[in-house]
Order: C-alpha cells, then sequence, then structure tokens
C-alpha cells in the first residue's frame, strides 16, 4: 500500500484539472523573524560555461562553511543575500566542471552583475578504473549506507518554492514562497517531512473565455517526495530495482567529487509505466548525489489516469512529458536534501474542438539555509497537506521588496515579465475595486 502511494504521488505530481471560476482564499502565514538589514549583502550573477558562454542552469551557489545556498535559473542568473557577519567565499559548481570559489570582496555588490565562468572537469583515466564495479553493486551498496551517509537527526530547513503554470506560451499561473521545511531523520520509521509557509505570494491570469483552470496539488510537498533516499520505494529498494536494467555509463565531477553516472531503465517485460533515468553516485562515500529521470509514457491512456485527479467531460488529457530532478549537498560527511524540481506537459483537446491547447507545470523547491540545533516539528494545523492547493494559500502579488532579506530563486526573463505583467493587473483591479 506504502509503495503505491509514493508511486502515484511521484507519477502524478498532483496536478488537477477543475472547472474554471472556482473562488480562492488568500492568507499569509506568519512571517519568520528577519535579520537586521544593516548587515545584508546582496550579490547577483549569471553562471556560465568558461568555453561557450552558454547558461549553467540550476548550477550551486553556496557561502563556503556554511549552510546558505541557492541555485541559478534557467538563464543561469542567481540572486545570493549574504547576513552571517563570518562569511569570506562564495563556492560555485556545476556537474562536470571545476568548482570556483570567489571572496565576497572581490564580488561585485549592490545589484552590480558579477559573471562566473566554470571550466570542464577532466578525468583522468586511472580514476575510471579504480573500482570497477556492476552498476547493480554499486546501488546495493548505496542503499547499505543509507544510515551512514544522511542525517539520523531532524533538520529544521528554510527554503524557497516557486510553482508555474503556462498555457502554451504564456505564464497563466505563478506562485512563490519562503517555507520551512521539517526534514525527519532519515533512520526513522516514521520519516514523514512536513512544510508550512512563512511568506508567500500568487497571481493566476485566467480570462473569461478559459474553460479549463490547471491547478497543482500539493505544493511543496510534492517536491519533498523527491528525495528518493527518503521515498527510495519509488525506485531505489533492491526490490524496486530488480525492475529496471541497468547500465554504468560515465564518470563525472559534481562539486570538485567524482562520481558514476548510473543509467536506469525499465525492463521490457514489465506492463506498469515506471521510471527512467540517471543517478549520480559519489565513489567515495557511495552517496546518492544527484538524480534526474522521466515517467515511461508510452502508454498514454494509463499515464493520463494517473496524472489527473479530476477533468471536465468531453476533454482528453494526454501527457507528454515529465522531466525530475533531485540534488544533495554534502556538509561534514553528511547528504542533505538541497533541490528538486518536477515539470510536466500536459496536451488538452476538446470534443468538437479543432485545435489544442498545451499545458506546462513547474515546480521547485531550494534549500536556502538549514540548522539542526533546537528543531521542533510543528503542528499539524500549520502544514500544507497533499491535499492543498498552493495558490489557496498565499495572496496576490504586491511589494517590490517582499521577500527582504531571505535567498530566493531568480526569476528567469519569460517570468519576470510575467510577474510584471500580472502585477500590474493586479494593482489595476485595486483600483477598480
Amino acid at each position: 500500500m506504502k509503495n503505491k502511494v509514493f508511486f502515484s504521488v511521484m507519477a502524478a505530481a498532483l496536478l488537477s484539472l477543475i472547472i474554471a471560476g472556482e473562488a480562492a482564499a488568500s492568507v499569509f502565514s506568519a512571517s519568520k523573524p528577519k535579520k537586521d538589514p544593516q548587515e545584508l549583502t546582496i550579490i547577483r550573477g549569471k553562471v556560465v560555461d568558461a568555453e561557450t558562454n552558454l547558461p549553467l542552469v540550476f548550477a550551486g551557489v553556496a557561502i563556503q562553511g556554511s549552510n546558505v545556498s541557492t541555485v541559478t535559473n534557467l538563464d543561469g542568473e542567481f540572486i545570493l543575500k549574504v547576513t552571517e557577519p563570518n562569511a569570506e567565499k562564495v563556492e560555485f559548481s556545476y556537474v562536470g566542471y571545476k568548482n570556483v570559489v570567489m571572496t565576497i570582496s572581490e564580488m561585485k555588490t549592490n545589484g552590480q552583475r558579477n559573471v562566473i565562468s566554470l571550466e570542464t572537469a577532466m578525468i583522468p583515466i586511472k580514476e575510471i578504473i579504480v573500482k570497477p564495479l556492476m552498476p547493480r553493486e554499486i546501488l546495493d551498496e548505496v542503499i547499505s549506507r543509507f544510515s551512514v551517509n544522511y542525517p539520523d537527526v531532524p533538520n529544521d530547513m528554510t527554503g524557497f518554492y516557486r510553482e508555474t503554470i503556462k498555457k502554451n506560451r504564456n505564464y497563466v499561473s505563478i506562485g512563490e514562497a519562503v517555507v520551512e521545511v521539517f526534514k525527519a531523520p532519515y533512520q526513522n520509521d516514521l520519516r514523514f517531512d512536513a512544510v508550512k509557509i512563512y511568506k508567500g505570494r500568487k497571481n493566476t491570469d485566467v480570462e473569461k473565455a478559459d474553460t479549463v483552470l490547471f491547478r497543482l496539488q500539493g505544493g511543496p510537498t510534492t517536491t519533498l517526495y523527491l528525495d528518493i533516499v527518503k521515498n527510495p520505494e519509488i525506485f531505489l529498494t533492491r526490490e524496486a530495482l530488480a525492475q529496471y536494467d541497468l547500465e554504468l555509463s560515465n564518470i563525472v565531477v559534481i562539486d570538485d567529487r567524482t562520481n558514476y553516472v548510473i543509467n536506469f531503465y525499465q525492463k521490457s517485460a514489465i506492463t506498469t509505466p515506471l521510471y527512467h533515468g540517471k543517478l549520480y553516485i559519489d565513489i567515495e562515500t557511495y552517496a546518492v548525489a544527484q538524480a534526474e529521470f522521466s515517467f515511461n509514457l508510452e502508454n498514454k491512456e494509463l499515464a493520463a489516469s494517473m496524472f489527473i485527479r479530476k477533468k471536465p467531460i468531453g476533454m482528453q488529457v494526454t501527457p507528454e512529458a515529465t522531466s525530475y530532478l533531485v540534488r544533495f549537498r554534502e556538509i561534514n560527511e553528511k547528504w542533505y536534501f538541497n533541490y528538486s524540481r518536477a515539470e510536466v506537459k500536459f496536451k488538452v483537446d476538446w470534443q468538437k474542438k479543432l485545435f489544442n491547447t498545451n499545458y506546462t507545470t513547474m515546480s521547485e523547491l531550494a534549500i536556502t539555509d538549514r540548522t539542526e540545533e533546537d528543531v521542533v516539528k510543528f503542528s499539524t494545523k500549520e502544514r500544507i497537506k497533499a491535499s492543498d492547493f498552493f495558490n489557496e494559500e498565499v495572496a496576490a502579488f504586491a511589494d517590490p521588496d517582499f521577500w527582504g532579506d531571505y535567498n530566493v530563486i531568480e526569476p528567469d526573463q519569460s517570468i519576470e515579465a510575467a510577474i510584471k505583467r500580472l502585477s500590474r493587473k493586479v494593482k489595476f483591479s485595486d483600483r477598480q475595486e
């Protein structure tokens, strides 16, 4: 039963399709205490490939020696807000590239943009043959070391969550929040994580002519399910791995550490839709450093039944593509959940209509700070449930200084334009009232 629940959550990304026009409440949770704004240093920049100058998407940006971090957006851009008085250096990392460390004093601040170039990391041949293991042997070792590699105490994490919905090429819904995550110990049988909203905002652009409204169910709780070490029932138990063909395909550098790259594919004899993708395994510790995977959509009808919770009569919804990413960060010989992203694309057809509509849903969660001190799990009524809709829990876009000293993911250019457009609509609506 537990396996089935986890599988359903991961497959569907908990998306609901409903008739447009339902009202939604807008409330804020209590704000987290803020630090002295005089201590705030803001660093903006872009991380690029040193040879091609192309942006590096989802690159890691972290204050060295601390738990503070963020990631670059789809344009390779980032914003990092530094409030720690002892912070001295910022470290940049990306899969297959050498890390770059820069002192805060040598970086431009106060809104000026830094350009950080990362060089490709070459792997010496001798390192490739150090541990000539079969992929199944590697993953057996990964599973046996879960209790060693991942924290055995609870963590209180601060994160930034964003979810968007695009109708064809236009954003019709954007929501963002600073959240608190209670991350339960990995070794505890009661391993359920929880999340609550500190501060959030949203807007949805629904035309009168629209007949459907996509809503993402579960909000940030959905992105937590992508922690495949906390939820190994997805495909990282010995029983689950029996359903996959495995291939040791490459060795790459992540965060200056060497990693096996293991491809996994659903066995041809298995008819139930499963996953395929890549696992990045740290060679030294056998910890999962990163996973990239997708859902098998060959059986469109069965896949659609797993993704859609509710839809109007006369509508056909077909999932076209899925993409999931989860990343962990090593600190003091333990590996911590650091970032996750889920993206699903759908095609919507109506009976007797000539053209179809394409929808793309995306949700991501970046952990920006973490502590193991004085961790207390918050109450059930405070947390977001898997059945909740994030857009019903937060209010509309407003104050341009909304986030204060919280670390966020910089919006890419297309989202930034959509935010401005939606903000103008909110202001115009307020004036009308």
